[in-house]
């Protein structure tokens, strides 16, 4: 009998839920609880919802959980204990917004199924393989040994996806890739992938760094709030605030959404204009110092939201990187398909790869694995000192 994993996914006012064979991709139930006020109330909606098809799907193996910060203590899927719970609240500090929600749904989901194994998969832990000039910030020691300013970054377990993905369309192992992965969502951010590993990444101690987002700032100057405070007399709490809310696209035309954004820009709106030329630049500028990271690059590869659907996006960001070998060929780029694909012209040096995000398959399959590595005796605390 095949086996079947329920993937969960609490943030902070929704819950995605799958039910699938990890080994297959096969969905045997999917949906999406919005407008949560109680991640842990959710979660149980969605177990006694899900009944019936818990107990078609025969033999289900593992919960898998999204976790979005793991800090340098997880670099690994890990199957929870009382401890990994304990440890996944205390990151709360570095993910205020999500890992509250998280630990919430694993909570639910382990009274609700006693007996099916939960395993927390931390969107920090592809970064685990930064080297150390890559994630260390030139700031005072204590900072960095007592508090843990350090780089993490984000949106690991789609690059995960991505990177397999890739490889396939590429015709290689996973390990034996180059590729700039540019995750475009409401949040944004790029990585660097050498050898089918993360060598760096744009998000940093927290997902405000990088890319322009829909409501966040990506790269600002350090200096900026306490400039606000002291000229605006702003506190830490109101610029932290509107850096996460206010800032971004939203920022620079009032809309969050990059399909309002175009809309607007094609009906004269400067503002709309200045906000897409702004997050395609920056976009361009990480490809650019991505590929110096790297030095051989195979590909460009858009995921997310923004990367799979807005292809004027795509040309934008890499419009004038031809002499790179970089570019869209301009009726694949326009093709309006959900398959993963190639966009680039035949024959180019490098390749420009579309790969609709799939982090639930991904959790799946990840969740699958952890606790085949607990019952091999290898241990699914995947908890580690990266």
């Amino acid at each position: 009998m095949p086996r079947s994993v329920l993937v969960l996914n609490a943030g902070s006012s929704s819950v995605k839920y799958r039910l699938l064979e990890p080994e297959s991709g096969n969905r045997l139930a999917e949906g999406t609880q919005e407008r949560v006020e109680d991640a842990g109330d959710a979660v149980r909606t969605v177990v006694r919802d899900l009944d019936g098809d818990l107990r078609r799907a025969g033999d289900v193996v593992a919960v898998g959980h999204r976790v979005v910060h793991g800090g340098d203590r997880f670099t690994a899927p890990t199957v929870v204990d009382d401890d990994v719970l304990a440890a996944i609240d205390e990151l709360a500090a570095l993910a205020p917004l999500h890992n509250p929600a998280a630990a919430a749904g694993i909570r639910a989901a382990r009274a609700a199924l006693p007996g099916v194994p939960q395993v927390a998969v931390f969107d920090t832990a592809f970064h685990a393989t930064l080297p150390p000039a890559a994630r260390t910030y030139a700031v005072p020691a204590p900072w960095r040994e007592r508090y843990g300013v350090r780089k993490y970054g984000f949106h690991g377990t789609n690059y995960a996806h991505v990177t397999r993905e890739a490889a396939r369309l590429l015709g290689r192992e996973p390990g034996a890739v180059n590729l700039v992965a540019l995750h475009l969502g409401n949040g944004a951010s790029a990585c660097a992938i050498r050898g089918g590993v993360s060598v760096d990444t744009s998000m940093g101690l927290t997902p405000l760094a990088g890319l322009v987002m829909g409501t966040r700032s990506g790269d600002l100057d350090p200096s900026v709030p306490g400039y606000l405070a002291r000229v605006a007399g702003l506190g830490p709490e109101e610029v932290d605030d509107a850096l996460e809310h206010a800032s971004g696209l939203r920022g620079l035309t009032g809309a969050s959404d990059m399909r309002d954004v175009l809309r607007r820009r094609t009906n004269g709106d400067p503002d709309a204009a200045l906000a897409v030329e702004t997050y395609c630049y920056r976009i361009r500028s990480y490809v650019g110092a991505y590929h110096a990271v790297l030095g051989r690059l195979d590909a460009v590869v858009f995921t997310g939201g923004v990367g799979e659907h807005a292809s004027p996006v795509r040309a934008e960001s890499l419009a004038g990187l031809e002499t790179w070998g970089i570019a869209v060929d301009p009726g694949r780029n326009d093709a309006g398909t959900s398959e993963a694909r190639f966009v680039s012209p035949d024959g180019a040096t490098v390749a420009v790869i579309v790969v609709p995000a799939d982090e639930e398959l991904e959790i799946g399959r990840q969740a699958l694995a952890a606790v085949g590595d607990a019952d091999g005796g290898r241990g699914g605390h995947g908890g580690g000192d990266g």
